[in-house]
């Protein structure tokens, strides 16, 4: 019911406020999505992560006939005067669903965009979050929150604990909910995609310490560079979004000239750090207008 109400809502203000938001202010926002379900499969793993791609393509139709669309790396770069507003378009985690699903529909509309990268997890491997939540469709958040601290959000860390006490695990995922291929990457780059880094295995980077934080940041970008050529950029996407001050400095030292948290929305160019660059993370929940709304910086 109470999820009736607030689509309910979103479509009354759409339809009353959504129109008259300004395009034109000199802003930038970056938006994060994750998978693409492609049309016919069914959502499997932590639900809110999975989106389907009929409702990928009505949201690539809203930004583009109302903003800018550009690449990642001219996000930071000052509007001109009376231009639309400027979005950028990225992926973390590299699922196979959106380098097939989420590519074609980017590449029927034109639109650029930017993929993150674990490389550790390349080749149809499976992340802990989807084969912990596939069965609730959500992970609880109190246990989120302890294996993202406690156990530093690492991967072989969590399934064993899993494992040892006995927590529903499945193995089975389908082929969209997996990470894409060398191949898969290589296709999706061969129509415009670029690639960033998303740290080397996927940890919770502030929970490192130093020498394991400047492997994570150091590893990506050559083996990204030996495979990919020109197509990689070196940005870095935190995973989970976790970072604090010693993690964007560690980034900046590693050389990525820029760093999307997961979070925030809107902002100018000018105004945060390269090394904390907000993003909106678009939830597979959010129906259309929601999502309108979001991209507007009507709602939060």
């Amino acid at each position: 019911m109470r999820a009736v109400i607030k689509r309910q809502l979103e479509t009354l203000l759409v339809r009353t406020v959504g129109a008259r938001v300004s395009r034109r202010r000199g802003r930038a926002l970056v938006l994060a999505y994750h998978n693409i379900v492609p049309n016919g499969e069914r959502a499997r793993g932590e639900l809110s992560l999975h989106l389907p791609q009929h409702a990928f393509g009505e949201q690539l139709d809203f930004i583009r006939a109302e903003f800018d669309v550009v690449p990642l790396h001219s996000i930071t770069r000052p509007r001109p005067a009376g231009a639309c507003d400027a979005v950028a378009i990225t992926f973390d985690d590299a699922y196979r669903g959106a380098m097939t699903a989420g590519v074609d529909e980017l590449a029927r509309r034109g639109l650029p965009a930017t993929v993150f990268v674990a490389p550790a997890f390349v080749g149809g491997r499976t992340f802990w979050w989807d084969m912990l939540a596939s069965r609730r469709g959500a992970l609880d958040d109190a246990r989120r929150i302890r294996l993202l601290d406690e156990l530093r959000g690492d991967q072989e860390t969590i399934l064993a604990r899993a494992r040892a006490d006995d927590w529903p695990v499945d193995e089975e995922l389908p082929a969209h909910a997996r990470v894409a291929t060398e191949a898969e990457l290589a296709a999706a780059v061969a129509r415009g995609i670029t690639l960033g880094a998303h740290s080397w295995s996927h940890p919770n980077l502030a929970r490192l310490g130093a020498a394991e934080l400047a492997h994570q940041l150091d590893a990506p970008l050559p083996w990204l560079g030996a495979r990919f050529g020109s197509a990689v950029l070196p940005w870095l996407a935190y995973p989970y979004g976790s970072n604090s001050a010693d993690v964007r400095l560690a980034a900046a030292r590693a050389g990525y000239e820029g760093a999307l948290a997961i979070a925030g929305g809107w902002h100018r160019p000018a105004e945060p750090p390269r090394h904390a660059i907000p993003r909106l993370n678009v939830s597979a929940g959010l129906s259309l207008d929601g999502f309108v709304l979001r991209a507007a910086g009507v709602l939060t």
